[in-house]
């Protein structure tokens, strides 16, 4: 299979279609694009979280966005098919779907002016490997080589047709042997002027292998909470409030110096319950507190109606999502389940969260309230983001959790929910699920798709998430801003085509 910039040859995901990663923008207005001007961006985040690396964690939206802006993912979110290049302008993949060959893009340059090579690529995949572990590069770094100044060799062990869409996000090159990050030499179409305490501007890199950005600067604040965010955009004091949320949207909307941009499946906000051991181990559990959530009355309630509900599935907006999964409140069966798994509804149990992203702490009281309807108790405890990450995310039993980029059923199953995965945040160990993210990985067309099913099928029955809904991205834009990013999920940082009118 090839991929190239001008064409897309029928891959894994089974489509055909011309694509640019850009192409999918909000602008539906009449104007030429014009060069020029500095657009302030403000998204959330909190210093005791800022994060240089950009193969650590980058848990701040601000961060990720500086990232994804100053570095290029060799392949990015797109739109249909849902991966699309970046630092790669071409990938082939051997006759038996385990050697993959990825062409870095002709002209890439760093920011100090040195070209990239395979070896910087190689250097870099290998480090993302081993400071990320297997969900943020599948392949293992002793299987990483380079073949060629421009060529670099992906080697699986087992058959993938899958593996650009695996590939996608945090997968960033710097220059080889790179210590220091605080000059973030990249090679994105922006490079780094300044930063202080997570803010940061960043100016235009005319030397940029991809169409070079219109904008002449992008500076990005960086907000502790989504009210501040809020209330920022609508004074005024920043052009766009990234990932703002549905309260904000809704006070903006009839304002005719803004503009409200709105991404379909963009987060999920949902519930991780630990399958492995503790009181939700049994899925009879499980599927209990699912049954007993309104899932309707949370869309309403905690995204003021800017959402959808779903049904325990992670990837919504894939193709291939059943859409005939529905799970509605039932709260005598969700009795019944808890009674015939003995489960101990006369004490209370932990239910942590964290204000992450809007409606995350609101939707953990929500939830708290219709479970207790079923005999469940739970004590909503809010933490910091920090000690969430260090104390209760992978560990605890019950917490509130959210992701982005929800394109895609399989990448979210093969990081988050196999046995292999260094962030199976349910701790679900399913051999037939292993088996079946295995057969996703290795077939393509008319397979691929019963995989993708049965993953779903499996998720539904008996996996650790409750998905009760699905956010919708809702940016707020001062009226000159154009061709932000509509897809959902993490390719609302894709910025690098926006200008002002």
């Amino acid at each position: 299979m090839s991929f190239t910039r001008r064409q897309l040859f029928r891959s894994g995901v089974g489509v055909t279609a011309l694509l640019l990663a850009a192409a999918c923008t909000s602008d539906d207005r009449a104007g030429t694009a014009q060069r020029g001007g500095t657009l302030r961006v403000g998204a959330l985040g909190t210093a005791s979280r800022s994060e240089r690396d950009p193969h650590a964690n980058l848990s701040n939206d601000s961060d990720f966005l500086i990232a994804s802006l100053v570095y290029d993912a060799l392949t990015v979110p797109g739109g249909d098919p849902n991966v699309a290049p970046r630092l790669a302008s071409r990938w082939e993949a051997g006759a038996d779907n385990r050697r993959w060959t990825f062409t870095i893009a002709d002209g890439a340059t760093f920011h100090n002016g040195t070209p990239v090579t395979a070896d910087d690529v190689v250097w870099s995949m290998r480090r993302l490997r081993s400071v990320g572990g297997a969900s943020k590069m599948p392949v293992a770094e002793n299987d990483i080589v380079a073949d060629g100044p421009q060529r670099v060799v992906f080697t699986v062990p087992e058959p993938n047709t899958q593996l650009p869409l695996l590939l996608r996000l945090m997968t960033f090159t710097v220059p080889k042997d790179t210590t220091d990050f605080a000059a973030a030499i990249g090679t994105g179409p922006f490079r780094l002027e300044s930063y202080q305490n997570g803010n940061a501007r960043l100016v235009r890199n005319d030397r940029w292998h991809g169409t070079p950005p219109l904008l002449d600067a992008i500076e990005v604040t960086m907000f502790d909470s989504v009210t501040a965010l809020g209330n920022a955009a609508l004074g005024g004091q920043i052009d766009l409030a990234s990932n703002v949320g549905a309260i904000a949207g809704r006070t903006a909307a009839g304002r005719g110096d803004l503009q409200v941009i709105r991404r379909a499946n963009d987060t999920m906000l949902g519930v991780a319950m630990r399958a492995a051991d503790g009181p939700f181990a049994d899925a009879r559990v499980r599927t209990a507190l699912r049954l007993g959530v309104d899932r309707t009355a949370l869309v309403n309630q905690v995204h003021s109606g800017y959402g959808t509900v779903a049904a325990d599935v992670l990837g919504t907006a894939d193709p291939l999502y059943d859409k005939s999964l529905r799970r509605d409140r039932d709260i005598d069966r969700a009795k019944t389940l808890l009674r015939e798994a003995n489960f101990d509804t006369a004490r209370s149990y932990p239910f942590v969260t964290k204000a992450e992203v809007p409606g995350e702490v609101e939707s953990a009281k929500v939830i708290a309230a219709q479970l207790a309807e079923i005999g469940v108790r739970l004590d909503v405890q809010v933490v910091e983001s920090a000690a969430f990450y260090d104390q209760t995310w992978l560990n605890a039993p019950l917490y509130t959790v959210s992701w982005g980029t929800n394109d895609s059923v399989l990448f979210l199953a093969d990081k988050l929910m196999t046995s292999a995965s260094n962030r199976n945040e349910t701790a679900f160990r399913d051999t037939e699920f292993d088996a079946t993210d295995a057969k996703a990985l290795a077939t393509s067309g008319d397979e691929y798709a019963r995989a993708v099913r049965e993953l779903q099928r499996i998720e539904f029955e008996r996996g650790g998430y409750l998905v009760w809904g699905m956010a919708d991205g809702v940016d707020i834009a001062v009226a000159t801003v154009r061709d932000l990013p509509t897809l959902g999920g993490f390719a609302r940082v894709q910025l690098e085509r926006a200008w002002l009118a």
